[in-house]
Parts: C-alpha cells; structure tokens; sequence
C-alpha cells in the first residue's frame, strides 16, 4: 500500500499515455497488414506492399501533399499575425482590450460546426469560390487563438529589466527586439507555430465546409472510410507518429544538452 501511496501518479500517467498511444500502435501494426477484401480491420498476412508502394492509392499522396501546404501556411499566417496580437495586448493599453482578450478564446470554445458554417456563410456572402483559399482563411481564424495563448503566455512572464538594460546600453529597438525579446519569446512562438501545423494539418470539420472540391488528407480518409480502407493510409500515419516522436526525443536532447552545457 505504501508503494501504490507513493507511485499512484506514476502508475496513473503510464495508463493514461498507455491508452493515448495504444491506437498509434494499432495503426502501425495494420500497416504490415495485407488485408482481404476492401478493409483493413482484421488481420490477414504480414507484407510490406504497402510500405513500398506508399502512394499506390490514386489521390493519396495529392491529398497529403494539400494538407502539408495548406498547414505551413496556415500556421505561417496564424503565427506572425498571433504573435504581434499577443504582444499588442500584453504590451499595450488601448480601448476595448478587455473585450478582445475575450473573444480571443471564442475559437477555442465554440464548436468548430458553428464556426464551419458561418465561415461558409461569409464565404458565399461574399461570392467567394470555395477551395484552397478559402480554407486557408479558415484555418487561420481558428488558429490564431491558439497561437495568441501561447505566445501571450510567455510574453506575461518575460522579464522588463532586461530589455531595459539593453537599451541602457545603447541597444535600439530593432536590435532589443531581435536580440532579447525574440529569443526569450521564442519558446512561446514555438509552441504556438507547432500547436497551429497540428490542427491545421488534422482538421476535418472547418475543412469539409469550406474545401469545395479539393481533398484534404482528412477528407480523404474520411472518404476512403466508406469505400473501403486502404493500408496505404496506416502507412501515412505509422510515418507521421513516428516523425512526431523522433521531433520530441531530438527536443529533450537538445534540452538536456543545454542544461548540461549551462550547468558550471
């Protein structure tokens, strides 16, 4: 009992990453799967076609590759317009900046059907064609919150003095910003510019609404679902998990290896 006591968080947080990880484990042992039939949900013989050949499905890899576009400049947009709005709010003093730190988490509360469907309104309002523009915009609203907590956080933490002190010797503006605030905000923008690839990338809701005729990635897992699953997309994922992990063990390196280089 004295054990459990004292380990209980321990053995809670290894179930609970155990349960979040177990369907990517799923998805990776299906992609060596060669199924019978249309879908891949029981498990038939172990092959590496899919591997080999990991854009043999028609429309695939076009639909990754949107995805990917769409995403980058997605969270590029989010990014540089997120960071200059959490600066302005935590930096500045200005009318209805009470009201704005307020709707800034509508995004993030609001069901993304409500906010699909009154983008689709504007869009259509507006007489705009629908595709890849159009959810592009999209996917910058919605991530622009995310974006702004982020990086706001971390601006409401940064020190004062020490971009004092850099004027103090004689550092302008440019040079204060680019040499002291930006280093010290980056982890925060970082964060933010990371969180924006990732719904952006993995949207489907906003996406459906707003796509027309081009096929997103999502979109066309969603479609492929109904015709049958191919193990191409189990590829897809098993790659995609395994370069998040990759990206999180090479971080907590280069973490440990700067706290060891800071250590005297």
């Amino acid at each position: 009992m004295r054990w459990i006591r004292r380990n209980v968080v321990a053995v809670a947080g290894l179930l609970t990453l155990a349960y979040m990880i177990l369907p990517n484990l799923v998805v990776m042992v299906f992609s060596f799967n060669k199924p019978k039939g249309r879908f891949n949900y029981a498990w038939q013989t172990f092959s590496l076609d899919a591997w080999k050949d990991p854009c043999g499905v028609a429309d695939l890899c076009g639909s990754l590759t949107l995805s990917f576009q769409i995403a980058v400049w997605a969270t590029i947009g989010a990014t540089v317009l997120g960071t200059m709005i959490a600066f302005a709010l935590v930096r500045y003093r200005f009318r209805a900046r009470g009201a704005i730190n307020s709707l800034i988490f509508l995004p993030m509360a609001m069901p993304e059907v409500v906010m699909a469907a009154s983008l689709l309104t504007l869009f259509l309002n507006m007489g705009a064609e629908l595709g890849f523009w159009t959810v592009l915009i999209a996917h910058i609203m919605f991530c622009l919150s995310f974006v702004v907590t982020a990086v706001k956080a971390r601006v409401m933490s940064m020190d004062p003095k020490l971009e004092e002190a850099a004027r103090d010797l004689y550092a302008g503006p440019v040079q204060t910003f680019v040499r002291v605030t930006l280093p010290i905000a980056a982890p925060g923008i970082a964060a933010g510019a990371l969180l924006a690839f990732a719904l952006s990338f993995d949207d489907f809701i906003i996406t459906n609404f707003n796509a027309g005729s081009s096929v997103t990635f999502p979109m066309f897992v969603w479609g492929s679902a109904q015709r049958g699953t191919p193990v191409q997309i189990n590829v897809i994922g098993t790659a995609m998990f395994a370069v998040a992990v990759l990206m999180v063990i090479g971080g907590q390196l280069v973490g440990n290896r700067r706290k060891k280089a800071a250590t005297p």
